[in-house]
């Protein structure tokens, strides 16, 4: 059995090296290295889909390193990799993903601080006030 101590370590290396898989050179470097046609190293990356898990994936701040774990789980996208030319794509599409989606989230913000203002009331008539 695991000390919490063991636990905790493991935890905090599988965290990290999961949010690494959403770096698309990091993929590249892993694939050019031959990490990606080893059984063992394809059993871990199956393995990971835990992260998936609401329990766990709270804890990641690169959420879209979800989407390349899943990915990864595809012969087809693992042997892509090893292309530098398909690492840059994805780089430059995810740098796309975010820009609109960072653009989106602002325009949302805005509408509802917008929604939230209270409606200005008019000024009371009348010269109650007035002598």
């Amino acid at each position: 059995a695991m000390t919490d101590e063991q636990a905790r370590n493991r935890f905090q290396s599988e965290l990290e090296f999961v949010q690494c898989l959403a770096n698309p050179n990091y993929l590249n470097f892993l694939a050019q290295r031959g990490f990606l046609r080893e059984r063992t190293f394809i059993n871990y990356l199956k393995y990971l889909l835990y992260w998936k898990e609401p329990e766990y994936a709270k804890f990641l701040k690169y959420p879209h390193c979800l989407h390349m774990l899943e990915l990864l789980q595809y012969e087809h996208f693992r042997k892509e990799l090893v292309n530098a030319q398909c690492a840059k794509f994805i780089d430059e599409q995810q740098l796309l993903h975010w820009q609109h989606y960072s653009r989106k989230r602002t325009r949302l913000q805005q509408a509802l601080a917008e929604q939230q203002q209270p409606q200005q009331q008019p000024p009371p008539h009348g010269n109650a006030t007035a002598k």
